[in-house]
């Protein structure tokens, strides 16, 4: 038979473990292969680099020769006349040359042999470096006269120009102190420098120096600096190459790229490093094991995903398979173990007793301790023929205690029987238990319901004359400590009344007493109670009411007057400096629901505060030097608001303030059939306020009440105004209202001025009432007047002024009439009514009004009529004023 392969755990789990070896493996080589290949690229280029440079070090051996035999030891002595040196500097000198390939620098003193050498040197090295694009420097150390000789393709001259402060300096003394350190080594005659960084022209170059000595003078010193950019390889960044000098021999030419590069490990680097045939120098390059690393897996980036992904699947299909398949078969036992042990635990938990019986075995199958202490005292069988008959349930009574028996046959097997045994007796007494404790929490919770009704009827009295008697004494006495008496006396008071109010909420005796009431008459209310504590705290309150002044709403006034209060005393209490606002529009379009929005610019409510919005009392509150807010504030607010069918949301942020939202159903009262003519229709008000949300406030009332309002930028010039409103007592003048916010209504300053409380509508409106009437009587008064002098007031200066002024204005009405340019005759109409009421000349006073009202419905008869009439009535003044 041949062999078949079992689906077992063990040869389901050799199998991928020996996938996973195979996929490990694979990529184990394949890793080795990319690195390896690496290696071998990068040794074949190192070996090439090396190589060249081997080249070029040659090539400047023989450079060197030439140098120091053939133009050196020739030199004449006697420099020609096209030879010229220029001193740039004390001991600099340039040499003056027509070809400009190199230009070469003498430092020290010299004769003209060393001119004249250094001419040929340049001239030799014009030839060399002619078709070259790096820097080449050639330094020449002359033991002569121990001078410097520097030619280069550099631009020497422009650099040396600034030679103290640039970096030829420093690069010729470091070249001084190497070659004369080269000098007086005598057992060396050749050397090599690192690799080097020429920085202004970002060029890597090695140093070669050659030292020749000569009888009697000083060693001369030969040094080319020979650029490597062009010969290592543009692939392998520059700084990670090095160049020093290796104890092994040296290798001839002829050796394979083997035996000239090796790699190395030293840590945390790996080195490749090539031999220099011919010398003892190494071109090392250093790559770091990390940046290996992210190369490989950068190269292999594909291949490893593919592998991982693989890994993921093999682990991934053996767990699955495992679980799906493999296990419960091997676990079977186990599982079933631990589901009869846990069918166990649940029988014998049981409150009640519970067997299984099997009646064609005559065993109990399953029991727990009650049913097996009855099982004595019971006739299975006979109960089974008994509750047949009665549906499945019987009562019997073991041992004076009764029990309800209910039994249920098995559906898979017909002979296996399922009673349950409930003592009646003991769950009789619990559910009377149950009723006893529950009664008995009821009873408590009237008991407290009570008691608090007792306490708050039983204080409240009293707490209302001894309040009263401290703002009675308070208002003849300044005392502080009446003052702090009174608050404390308010704050018991409102203690008791929230005690109370809770109580009823709870109980559900309250309910909403709904009326209709003046939301703005409220509102007024509201600010006159909270005056004298903002003026001892020196707060600010702004009362922005949206809505319509004279607005009726339906809803329980009380309590939403006892809601706001209640929010407002706590952020009077939290606050200590800014301002409190009241911000009141309509939360829907229908706008039965109003948002109160009370924002304050206080410490802000910390977590425990917030707290106890959930229930009284869970956190402590703050307070201040003039009183403190129950811990149930915010709860009665809620339970408050929650029975009016309204909510109540507080967001509060630490040094910041907080924001009250309070959401509030009332219904909008039909509105009566507004009047022809309003209260304030044809008054006009100048409005010179510097507080935009007191701008907009009084300027809100007073175009509701039907007066028309200007401002410094809308008026034209020479428009004329009613009255002044403002809230800067610099500017107030003639007849007007200073604005405050700490006045408790309005008082007269004078018999023309008022100071009037901006969140007050009544008080801004019995003040402008009271100057109208005023303004009507003094114009009464001078109307009198003038009936018993019969227009004397021509005369003198006025005349001037009526004759310069109303001629032309009444000129300006036939041309504007003409044009039909109403708003422009409306304007002139109203200068020439000003006009007429400064010289108290009622008659054309009352022309110019009549004019206006004619100006207004276009009728342009009409219009004609009246400006003849005032033309007449001009020209018979001016035949008075004349005689």
């Amino acid at each position: 038979m041949p062999y078949k392969f079992s689906m077992t755990s063990g040869n389901v789990t050799r199998f991928f473990v020996v996938f996973n070896l195979v996929l490990l493996l694979a990529l184990g080589f394949m890793v080795q292969n990319s690195v390896n290949a690496w290696l071998a690229d990068k040794r074949n280029t190192m070996a090439d680099a090396s190589r060249s440079l081997q080249k070029r070090i040659d090539s400047y051996r023989f450079a060197t020769w030439q140098i120091y035999e053939n133009l050196a030891t020739s030199a004449t002595g006697a420099a020609g006349n096209s030879l010229q040196e220029t001193r740039l500097r004390p001991d600099v000198y340039y040499l003056e040359k027509t070809r400009r390939k190199t230009e070469a620098l003498i430092f020290g003193s010299h004769d003209s042999s060393t001119l004249d050498m250094t001419m040929r040197m340049s001239n030799y090295l014009d030839t060399l470096w002619g078709a070259e694009n790096p820097t080449w420097s050639m330094y020449y150390l002359n033991g002569q006269d121990n001078s410097l000789i520097m030619i280069s393709t550099l631009p020497l001259k422009d650099l040396s120009t600034r030679y103290k402060e640039g970096m030829i300096n420093s690069l010729v003394d470091a070249r001084r102190a190497e070659m004369l350190q080269q000098a007086n080594a005598l057992d060396e005659r050749e050397s090599f420098s690192p690799l080097r960084h020429l920085p202004f022209q970002n060029d890597h170059y090695v140093t070669l120096r050659t030292t020749f000595n000569q009888p009697g003078h000083l060693a001369t010193v030969v040094a080319f600096d020979l650029p490597v950019n062009d010969i290592l390889p543009q692939n392998m960044p520059l700084e990670n190459f090095q160049l020093r000098q290796s104890n092994a021999p040296a290798l001839s030419s002829d050796d394979n790229d083997n035996a000239i590069t090796q790699v190395t490990l030293a840590n945390p680097n790996l080195e490749i490093s090539a031999s220099l045939p011919g010398t003892t120098l190494q071109l090392v390059y250093r790559v770091p094991l990390l940046s290996l690393a992210l190369d490989t897996l950068h190269n292999l980036m594909w291949p490893l995903f593919i592998n991982g992904l693989l890994f993921a699947l093999s682990f991934t299909g053996i767990t699955l398979l495992r679980q799906q398949t493999l296990r419960p078969n091997e676990n079977q036992s186990a599982e079933l173990d631990s589901l009869r042990r846990l069918n166990d635990e649940i029988v014998a938990s049981l409150p009640v007793g519970l067997m299984v019986y099997d009646f064609a075995s005559n065993r109990t199958i399953l029991s727990n301790k009650i049913a097996e202490h009855l099982l004595p005292h019971l006739n299975l069988q006979k109960i089974v023929n008994m509750s047949d008959e009665n549906q499945g349930v019987l009562q019997a009574t073991i041992n004076n205690e009764v029990y309800e028996i209910r039994h249920a046959r098995s559906m898979l097997s017909p002979q296996t029987q399922i009673f349950l045994m409930r003592d009646q007796d003991r769950e009789l007494i619990v559910n009377k238990k149950l009723q006893k404790a529950q009664q008995v929490l009821e009873r408590n919770h009237q008991m407290r319901q009570q008691l608090l009704q007792h306490l708050g009827d039983s204080l409240s009295q009293p707490l209302t004359k001894l309040t009263a008697q401290l703002v009675h004494l308070s208002q003849h006495d300044d005392n502080e400590q009446v003052i702090d008496l009174l608050n404390e006396g308010q704050y018991l008071q409102r203690f008791v009344e929230d005690i109370v109010l809770l109580n009823q909420l709870e109980s559900h005796d309250w309910a909403p007493d709904k009326a209709v009431f003046s939301l703005q008459e409220l509102l007024d209310e509201f600010t006159l109670e909270h005056l004298p504590l903002l003026r001892r705290k020196g707060l600010a309150l702004i009362v922005n009411n949206h809505l319509p002044l004279d607005e009726q709403r339906f809803g329980d006034r009380n309590a939403l007057r006892k809601i706001l209060h209640t929010l407002m005393h706590y952020a009077l209490t939290t606050t200590q400096w800014g301002k409190i606002s009241l911000n009141i529009d309509s939360a829907t379009p229908s706008g039965e629901r109003i948002n109160f929005q009370l924002i304050d610019t206080g410490e802000g409510l910390n977590p425990e505060e917030l707290s106890n919005m959930d229930f009284p009392f869970l956190g402590d509150v703050q307070k201040d030097r003039y009183g403190q807010p129950t811990g149930m504030a915010f709860f009665l607010c809620k339970q408050l608001s929650k029975h009016m069918g309204g909510s109540l949301e507080i967001v509060a942020k630490q040094g910041i303030g907080t924001r009250y939202n309070l959401q509030i159903p009332l219904t909008l009262e039909p509105a009566q059939p507004e009047e022809d003519e309003k209260l304030l229709e044809g008054i006009t008000v100048l409005l010179e306020i510097a507080v935009e949300d007191v701008h907009k406030i009084v300027s809100r009332q007073l175009e509701h009440l039907g007066a028309r309002c200007l401002t410094s930028d809308e008026r034209i010039s020479g428009q004329q105004h009613d009255f002044l409103v403002t809230d800067e007592p610099a500017k107030l003048q003639g007849w007007g209202l200073l604005l405050t916010g700490d006045e408790p209504g309005a008082s007269a300053l004078n018999e023309k001025q008022f100071r009037v409380n901006f969140n007050l509508s009544s008080a801004l409106q019995d003040a402008l009432l009271t100057l109208i009437e005023a303004q009507l009587a003094q114009d009464e008064l001078e109307g009198n007047e003038e009936d018993s002098t019969s227009e004397p007031l021509l005369s003198g200066g006025y005349f001037q002024l009526f004759t310069e002024t109303v001629p032309d204005d009444v000129s300006r009405l036939y041309t504007e009439a003409a044009e039909k340019d109403y708003s422009a005759l409306a304007q002139t109409a109203h200068r020439l009514k000003g006009v007429f009421a400064m010289l108290n000349l009622h008659p054309g006073k009352q022309l110019c009004e009549k004019l206006e009202l004619h100006i207004k419905s276009c009728d342009d008869s009409t219009i004609k009529n009246t400006t003849s009439d005032i033309d007449t009535y001009v020209n018979q003044l001016l035949q008075q004023g004349n005689q």
